[in-house]
């Protein structure tokens, strides 16, 4: 599998990332009902970390599911940003969970792996988008193509006029 596309959008993430931790503004508001910077980052590497539970399961052998449903706690939110460290350590984790991802879509797994249907439910806003068997290579692609684009439009929304013509 390629993860040319994957390592692209990681990279445009933490782009992202940065720019709003380096635009001066401490604490860039969002919309009314939407995450600030810290919650986006945090929400993106609790579903780093599922994914990448899911493919070592598939790698071992043992049977996994997909459920994104944790990633929308605020509570485990907030104890991911705290873990982390703040948004530098979430960076930090989101680069290199990233790296893992790309080796474990790339060299690391067989196509028959890849191949594999994970019972998977994914919701987003209370709404269900997914409750069905996906093949793991799907949720790997679909970070790039959906998951990791989305929060890099909704990071560069954090910024000002200002700064989103500078950035």
């Amino acid at each position: 599998m390629d993860t040319t596309p994957l390592r692209d959008a990681y990279r445009a993430l933490l782009g992202a990332a940065a720019t709003v931790a380096d635009s001066g503004d401490t604490s860039p508001v969002p919309p009314v009902g939407e995450w600030n910077a810290d919650q986006i980052l945090a929400h993106v590497a609790i579903v780093n970390a599922a994914t990448i539970a899911a493919a070592s399961c598939v790698a071992s052998g043992a049977n996994t599911t997909y459920d994104n449903r944790i990633a929308l706690d605020t509570w485990t939110i907030e104890r991911v940003i705290t873990l982390a460290g703040g948004n530098a350590g979430l960076r930090d984790r989101i680069r290199l969970q990233g790296e893992a991802l790309c080796a474990l879509g790339g060299p690391a797994l067989s196509e028959a792996e890849l191949d594999t249907l994970v019972p998977t439910l994914l919701l987003s806003n209370d709404t269900v988008l997914v409750d069905q068997p996906v093949p793991l290579r799907e949720l790997i692609t679909g970070l790039a193509e959906v998951e990791l684009p989305g929060h890099t439009k909704q990071l560069l929304a954090l910024l000002s006029e200002g700064d989103r013509a500078c950035g």
